[in-house]
């Protein structure tokens, strides 16, 4: 390889490096739950999507350990080949009766279900209308098709109005609205009544991608649109968060739509299929989630301790009612700092910045999960009072 281009990689890392945005892993010899082992150091884990703790759920390794003997380990194919089992269709459909869809559609990842949904079912004669604060596969599909595209100010909806007649005035043939359910960075909802209700009056598609509310938000643990009582037109969404945290995407809608991904969608024609004990966990998954009531009660109960925990220590928060809770400190060196310091005192965070979120905004995002004690979140708000105190930031 040429020397020159190694050379700008390296300074390109160096740079990277030098304001503060370089992201190092640490490496975790434990399964997944509220408490971890990483480095030998055993430590309170609240950066995990393990929204329901189901990421080491007896139920779900026993699912994966049974389903590999009559299942096999892998695929080796894509699905349209020789690569479905009937347990891959059975997940399918158990999905799309959970979301009340027709039917729904698996990959490898739900960054492979957006990057996969658009180009197939809009084309250049189409438009898209897309919430700034999308998540990057979401803003990646969109580049894959080519529909004219259009953005609108997060969570804007008098902004979003203005883009639809914008649309329409230049001479759209189909109109689709795509929006995260839930924003990750901040854990603000869509505003999906009204989105709706535009929807309907400029004669839209709705798009969500619900990856960080499918399993616990809404009566049901159906998602966002359970939570606000309405209904979306395409879902997408992921078995590698609260549905067992391993691996595997979705799209659920109607019937057409999904027929047509089946036959066009390049992520899911030359992607291997889900192994059978990824499926057959993830059956578990939806089993345990529609009986999980006392989960999600687990779940909104700590967040909420740990929410007013963090308010009474003096921390900077984002409102809101999702388990995701945001300190917000600014700077990434400082985010980072906070993150290493609080490692030190056995609790598990990480330190988001630029890119991930906007230069200046710069944060720690705590996320509760179900499986956490309330002595485990004492503990852990010692330790956040403790280092926010040492920082200055408190």
């Amino acid at each position: 390889m040429a020397d020159a281009f190694l050379s700008h990689i390296t300074d390109t890392l160096k740079q990277i490096e030098s304001e503060g945005l370089y992201k190092r892993e640490r490496m975790i010899t434990s399964p997944q739950g509220g408490e971890i082992t990483v480095g030998g150091k055993q430590v309170i884990n609240l950066c995990a999507n393990n929204y329901l703790g189901l990421a080491d759920h007896p139920s779900l390794i026993e699912a994966a350990k049974n389903a590999m003997e009559p299942k096999g380990f892998g695929m080796a194919s894509v699905r349209f080949i020789c690569g479905t089992q009937d347990i891959h269709r059975e997940l399918e459909q158990r999905l799309a009766k959970f979301l009340n869809k027709d039917d729904s559609i698996l990959f490898a990842a739900c960054f492979d279900a957006n990057g996969g949904l658009f180009e197939p079912l809009l084309g250049p004669e189409d438009a898209i209308i897309s919430d700034s604060l999308n998540h990057a596969s979401i803003i990646d599909g969109v580049r894959l098709c080519k529909a004219k595209r259009y953005r609108y100010i997060n969570n804007d909806m008098n902004d979003l109005e203005a883009w639809l007649k914008q649309a329409r005035e230049d001479g759209a043939r189909h109109l689709m609205i795509a929006t995260d359910g839930v924003f990750s960075m901040d854990g603000y909802l869509a505003n999906l009544p009204k989105i709706r209700e535009l929807a309907d009056k400029y004669d839209a598609i709705v798009m969500v991608d619900d990856c960080h509310a499918t399993g616990f938000m809404g009566p049901n643990g159906a998602g966002t649109p359970d939570y606000h009582g309405v209904d979306v037109d395409i879902l997408t969404g992921t078995l590698g968060k609260a549905l067992g945290g391993a691996i595997g995407g979705y799209i659920a809608g109607p019937q057409p739509v999904i027929d047509l991904l089946r036959q066009r969608a390049r992520p899911y024609l030359f992607s291997n299929s889900l192994p059978p004990s990824i499926v057959a966990a993830g059956l578990e998954a939806i089993r345990l989630v529609e009986q999980g009531d006392m989960l999600r009660a687990q779940l909104f109960g700590n967040a909420k301790y740990w929410r007013a925990g963090l308010e009474k220590l003096g921390f900077d928060l984002l409102p809101g009612e999702h388990p995701i809770i945001p300190v917000m400190l600014g700077e990434a060196s400082l985010a980072q700092e906070m993150a290493s310091r609080l490692f030190d005192e056995g609790v598990y965070v990480s330190g988001f910045f630029f890119p991930v979120v906007p230069r200046g905004q710069a944060r720690i995002r705590t996320q509760m999960n179900a499986a956490l004690t309330k002595d485990e979140l004492d503990r852990a708000l010692a330790a956040f009072g403790k280092v926010g105190k040492e920082l200055g930031v408190i």
